[in-house]
Parts: C-alpha cells; structure tokens; sequence
C-alpha cells in the first residue's frame, strides 16, 4: 500500500546473518527473504522437470531445489540448468559423488545431508568441488536422519542433537576454507523444528533456510508452515524458506508467499482481504474472490484490495486498503480508491470493474517505481 502511514509496531528486526550467494540469488544480510521450492517430476524427465522448474518460477519462486538420486539425474540437471530462470539447487542424499556431478553440471547450490552424506574425507571431496565451480552450499540437518553417534549422546532427535549436527558441519566446511554456506535444522514436528532453530539462530551468523519438513497435505501443511515459520520469522528469524506440501510446487510458492506477505516481509502481487460472509452479505462473497484470485493471479506488482460482503466491516477495511468494495443493497455496492469513497457499482459489473481497476494501479504503481529509479 502507498496511502497508509509508517506504523513502527509492525515492524520486525531481522537476526543479523552473513550474506552469500545462490545464483544470481543473494540470501542472508540484508536481501529479502527468498521464497524456495522443490520439483516433484522425475529429474532425468527433462521437459517435464523444466516445465515444473518454469511454471514455478512464474508463481514466483527465487530458487527451485531438484533431486539428484542418481547418475541419470545428475545429466539431466545440465539441461536443466540451462532452462531454469532461476537458480537450481541440487539435492543430494546418501552418495557425495552426486554433489560432484551437480557441481561440474552447474547448480547454483548443493544441499547436503550430514547425516547420511559420508566422512569427513567426502566432505572436503564435495567442498572441493563447489569451490571449482562457484557452488553454494545448505548443510540440511534433519531430525529424521540426525548421524548416529548423536542419537545414542542424546537418546532420539532433539534441538541439541540438531544444532550440534549442524554445528559440527559448519566446522568441516570451515576446516575446508569453505564459507558460501547456509544452513537448515528441520523437523516435521513444531515445537522440535522451532526450538531448533532459536537455538542455531543463537550459535552462528550462518544464513538461515526455514522449513517445516514433511508438513503434510495443501491445507495441513500450510497451517503447520504458517505456525513455524511464521513464529520464527516473527521473531527475525530466517533468510529463506521453503513450504514442504504434498501439492504442486506451484502452491508451496503461493503460501510461502502468503507467509511473508501476512508478515510484511515480502510483497508480491494482489493481497485480497475478503470477509467470510454471513446472511448480510450483499453479493457472493466467496465466489467472488475465487474469480478474483484467479483473473489478479498474473498481477505481480505489491498492492491490496478488499472485498467485504455488508457495511459492517466494509467500510473501516476499505481504508486500508488501495481498492475496495463494500456490498450494499439493491444489487449495488460502494467503490473505495486509496480508502476514499469513489463511485457505487453494480455486482453485475463487479468483478470485471475491479479486475481493470487493479490493472490500471498496478500499472501506475509500475511507471511511478521505473521513474523514481532513473
């Protein structure tokens, strides 16, 4: 929004981090907040790994992850890389030899597991080649996989086990003069994944990925995310995320988006503050921002709108909002432009109205930031 005052209690104080690159891609320090998902196609499928990478990169993704399990995998991903609009990080479990092979077929990162990708020997191996070929690197902690000797210390996964497993990491990498590095202590459960990370948040300068893993289906993975991670960003913690869905990786972006929005950290397209609707509404609330969530879904430019069924409510949100509509009577409601009363328009009319009312801001928002930049 543009019309609204500063208002210093929503403000959040990032953790202070170390800044390093991903791509074309800066996470840590002062860069915002980059929104990551994880393909879910077949790797050595080409086309269709590049189909998933692209359409979520359309949704907005910063970074996309893709899995390497195996030789064919880690051939496709030159290719890969080549299609991708936006860096590619490779994912690697269980065989180092496949970070090696990411690394020469140019990924932009290599995620490794310390739990299960080898010794100390295959690290330095793995580091080597991401030094050759200008690699980044996320030491993936995970409760589920935490390296044995930690288990029997600690008796099953906990924030110490986790934070020491990551921490020991960061050692090898150091020992190895590697420092493009960001880290991860996930864990599908909450309370562990959270407490983990205000631990890792206390003992390094590390970038920071957040992720609640194995999160669950569209709507149970999304509310577990939102709780997580919101809390942890909330509190400053977090350089970049990634919502873990059984879903399209299309909507992994669209909530991870959503979490950023919800906390002013990121802002990227149309956010639609809309009522629930009750027995006042004036027209119907619900269908209406269904079509208006899919004809907006292809602006990108930061703005918002509200869309309230009654003038209980309708009124006080349209204030806050760049473009509003309150359900009235008679067929009819009431237009609000940067939370001023504008015109009344017809339900009939509205949804196509509002759709070119957010064009027309959305293009005025565009030229207004291209001029303040020259």
């Amino acid at each position: 929004m543009t019309h609204n005052p500063v208002r210093p209690w929503r403000d959040i104080q990032r953790r202070a981090s170390r800044q390093i690159r991903v791509g074309k891609v800066l996470v840590g320090g002062d860069a915002p907040i980059s929104v990551q998902t994880m393909t879910n196609t077949i790797t050595s499928d080409v086309a269709a790994t590049i189909d998933q990478v692209q359409r979520c990169a359309v949704a907005g993704a910063d970074i996309v992850r893709v899995s390497t399990p195996d030789q064919a995998s880690t051939r496709a991903l030159k290719e890969i890389v080549a299609e991708s609009p936006v860096p590619i990080v490779a994912d690697i479990h269980f065989h180092y030899k496949r970070a090696i092979e990411a690394a020469e077929a140019g990924a932009a990162c290599l995620r490794i597991n310390p739990g299960n990708i080898g010794d100390a020997k295959r690290v330095a191996e793995v580091v080597k080649a991401a030094k050759d070929h200008g690699c980044s690197i996320r030491i993936g902690v995970n409760a589920g996989s935490l390296e044995k000797h930690l288990l029997e210390k600690y008796g099953e996964p906990c924030p110490e086990a986790m934070v020491e497993s990551g921490l020991d990491h960061i050692r090898l990498l150091q020992d190895n003069d590697f420092h493009e590095f960001k880290i991860s202590v996930k864990a599908s459960d909450v309370f562990l994944a959270a407490a983990a990370y205000q631990q890792l948040a206390d003992a390094t300068d590390a970038p920071i990925h957040l992720g609640i893993t194995e999160a669950g289906g569209l709507v149970s993975g999304t509310v577990k995310s939102a709780i997580g991670l919101g809390n942890l960003l909330w509190m400053g913690i977090g350089d970049t995320i990634r919502v873990s869905l059984s879903a399209d990786p299309v909507e992994e972006v669209k909530v991870g988006y959503e979490i950023l929005k919800s906390l002013g950290l990121r802002h990227r397209g149309v956010t639609i503050i809309s009522c629930p609707s009750c027995a006042r509404q004036g027209f119907d609330v619900i269908k209406t921002v269904a079509a208006l969530e899919e004809r907006l879904a292809h602006v990108t430019t930061s703005m918002s709108l509200s869309i309230i069924g009654c003038v209980v409510n309708g009124p006080g949100e349209a204030l806050m909002t760049d473009i509003g509509f309150t359900g009235g009577g008679a067929g009819k409601g009431m237009v609000y432009l940067a939370g001023k009363q504008d015109h009344t328009l017809s339900n009939e009319a509205m949804i196509d109205h509002i759709v070119g009312l957010v064009e027309v801001k959305a293009a005025q928002i565009e030229a207004a930031e291209k001029l303040a930049a020259e």
